[in-house]
Parts: structure tokens; C-alpha cells; sequence
């Protein structure tokens, strides 16, 4: 796709501050000179508690005639229970990544100074339509003492592979190429096994990029201990969930950590979106960090072939040094308009 093309994009603000944190990504957009044609989409947690809806087919194909999605958040306040547990998550978000097959979660790190990861860039691409996620499991004698819960780790060779070669063309473009594959090969056997055979197969088709091993648990460590060690994490649904949330923490802390939802084969939009949740404890204070929906919003011109604007916007987020806790919602993106 061509740059000065016009791109249409679904806007689904969500919940908390996730409007607001949108709202200051357009304002960059604008500012860019990217031509879009967004259209809001009213999804989560406000909408079901209003009417009880979540995501109905005919919405699901109506985002799919878009060109991209950018998403603010999605969740109830802390505490409210009026909304049961796994209902946004396995209706909406999860329907959505398995519905438009954003077979990869892409999530980069910057670490910004005084974090534990300052001066570190690596990046972890998680699988994300299998796994425990994918949904298989049941449950026997439910409510009994005898009650038996069962959830399996779905991994087919198809999944895997295509995970993991685009792992390995992100790490192409590194200064030090390099992919490490984190799992539990030595208790998740059979997945595991699957896992570390497809990461060898496909590091023969690159040469020039090293490949290294860690179980998940140690891979808490180093992120913490080590992070410059990494270059590319790849990893299956669950084991990225967790390591991406803790490679926030360590990289300043997930108000600046973006992520993409991508579908690599464009048979449909990919999702934009901030690591973030809702914070519903500060909406409406102007008190929102909007770097992460930002930076989402980076990947998300990358995607769409404005690479010149991803790489200015790029270029801005990792050079501000301006202190976000004094600033507003808005005042943060007026600084970073300023280093545009």
C-alpha cells in the first residue's frame, strides 16, 4: 500500500480512558498528514452494561472491510461484577483475534531511562490464536468435590511455523539478529517438542540470524536481570501474555507499551491497541499516559505502508524526555507534536 493513500479505520475507543488515549492518537495522525477515514465503533464493556451486547456476526464482518482497527481499551471498572468473568475477553477480544486471524501479537520495547531496561530494544511476537487460549477443555461433576477441570494447549504445526518465520523476518532487520524461543520443552513435552523442532526447521531459511532457548522461567529473570540479551522473544499464546506484561514493567511500565494484533497475510485488518487496560480510576482526569496508544498507533501506520510517518512518530516517542507526570493527557501529545 502505497503512502497518501487513504486509509479506513475502525475506531473502537472502549472503556475508561481508552477514548481518551484514541482521541490524542488521531490528533497525532492529523498532525502527520496521514489521510484516514475513521468510523467509531461503540464495543465493551459501557455498551454491554447499557443493552448487553458484545460482538455480533454482522459486526465482526463490518470490521472486517476496514483497513486496520485502533483500540483504546476494554473492561468494567475494578470491582464491578455485573458483568460475568471471560465474557469481553472470549466475546470481543479474543473473537475478534480469532475471527479475523491476528495470528500474531507483536509487542516492541524501548526501555526508557531509569527503567531496567534503559537503552534495551527487543521485541516479543507471541502467537495468538492457539494455545490454552484457543478454547479446548471442559469440565466434569461440575460444583461436586469430584469436579474435574480440563484446558489444553491447542499447537498445530500450521500456527507455529507461520508464528515463528515472522519472528525471524522482524529479526532480520535487527543490528544483532537474533530469535530466542521461550517454552517449557522440558515439561510441556509434546508442545514444547513442537515448538523447538519448527524454530530450527525455519532458522535454516536464515543464516544470519542466531537462535537461543530459555524455559519461561528463567526468561522472567533475565528480562529482569538481562534484557539487552534478547532480540526477538517468540512464544505461544499464554507464556507471551505474561512475559509481554513483565517486559512492560521492566521497560518503564506498560503506559508506554504498544501492541498490534496482526494478520500478516491481510486477509483482513489488524488491531492496534495500547497493553494498557481501561483505568477506569483516572478517566476523566486528563491524567493518562497516551504514549502507548501512540506508539500503537506507529505500528499501525507501518502496517498501512506510511513508513516514513511510522518512522518520524517512532523517532519522537523514543526521543521524549519530557516528564509525563506532570503533564496532562493532552499536554503529552502537545510536547511530543512538538518533537515532530
Amino acid at each position: 500500500m502505497a503512502e497518501k493513500d487513504l486509509h479506513r479505520i475502525a475506531v473502537i475507543g472502549g472503556d475508561g480512558i481508552g477514548p481518551e488515549v484514541v482521541a490524542e492518537s488521531l490528533r497525532v495522525i492529523e498532525a502527520l498528514g496521514v489521510s484516514i477515514a475513521p468510523t467509531a465503533f461503540d464495543l465493551g464493556a459501557a455498551r454491554y452494561l447499557r443493552d448487553g451486547f458484545v460482538l455480533d456476526d454482522a459486526t465482526l464482518e463490518e470490521l472486517r472491510s476496514y483497513d486496520a482497527i485502533l483500540l483504546g481499551a476494554i473492561g468494567p471498572a475494578l470491582g464491578d461484577t455485573r458483568i460475568p468473568g471471560g465474557t469481553l475477553e472470549r466475546g470481543l477480544l479474543l473473537r475478534m483475534r480469532f475471527g479475523l486471524d491476528l495470528y500474531i501479537n507483536y509487542r516492541p520495547f524501548h526501555g526508557v531511562p531509569g527503567s531496567l531496561a534503559e537503552g534495551c530494544s527487543f521485541a516479543i511476537v507471541r502467537e495468538n490464536t492457539e494455545g490454552p487460549y484457543a478454547g479446548e477443555g471442559g469440565v466434569l461433576r461440575h460444583g461436586t468435590i469430584h469436579e474435574i477441570a480440563t484446558q489444553g494447549s491447542v499447537n498445530t504445526r500450521f500456527g507455529v511455523e507461520r508464528c515463528v518465520r515472522y519472528a525471524f523476518e522482524r529479526a532480520v532487520a535487527l543490528e544483532r539478529p537474533k530469535v530466542t524461543l521461550v517454552h517449557k520443552t522440558n515439561v510441556l513435552t509434546y508442545a514444547g517438542d513442537l515448538w523447538q523442532r519448527v524454530v530450527h526447521h525455519v532458522a535454516g531459511d536464515y543464516p544470519g540470524v542466531a537462535t537461543d532457548y530459555n524455559h519461561v522461567d528463567a526468561a522472567c529473570i533475565y528480562l529482569v536481570d538481562d534484557p539487552a540479551r534478547y532480540g526477538i522473544i517468540v512464544t505461544d499464546n499464554l507464556f507471551g501474555d505474561i512475559l509481554s506484561d513483565l517486559a512492560g514493567a521492566v521497560s518503564g511500565g506498560i503506559g508506554y507499551a504498544a501492541s498490534g494484533n496482526l494478520n500478516p497475510a491481510r486477509t483482513g485488518p489488524s488491531l492496534f491497541e495500547p497493553v494498557h487496560g481501561a483505568a477506569h480510576d483516572i478517566a476523566g482526569t486528563g491524567r493518562a499516559n497516551p504514549l502507548a496508544a501512540i506508539s500503537s498507533t506507529a505500528l499501525m501506520l507501518e502496517h498501512l505502508g506510511e513508513l516514513t510517518a511510522a518512522r518520524r512518530l517512532e523517532t519522537a516517542v523514543a526521543e521524549f524526555d519530557a516528564d509525563v507526570s506532570v503533564l496532562s493527557t493532552s499536554g503529552v501529545t502537545d510536547e511530543l507534536l512538538k518533537r515532530l
